[in-house]
């Protein structure tokens, strides 16, 4: 008797394993959609900052530089 229960436990155990593998295999597919569409966001902004400043020099800044903020004034 107790066999047979835990034959049907496994046997439905099995298919929601197989449900969740299903859900990991769907997890995969959507995270590299995300990843490609992230990379192809990247390559525009990329090339709209290369349009933006030919020179490819974007600049050499720098969060709370205190010399910047003196010069300009600020401190």
């Amino acid at each position: 008797m107790m066999r047979q229960i835990s034959e049907y436990v496994q046997f439905f155990w099995m298919f929601e394993s197989h449900a969740q593998q299903r859900l990991a295999w769907e997890d995969a597919a959507e995270a590299r959609i995300a990843r490609i569409k992230a990379e192809e966001a990247a390559a525009f902004q990329l090339q709209a900052m290369l349009d933006a400043n030919p020179s490819g020099s974007l600049g050499h800044s720098k969060l709370n530089d205190v010399e910047a903020l003196k010069k300009e004034g600020l401190l």
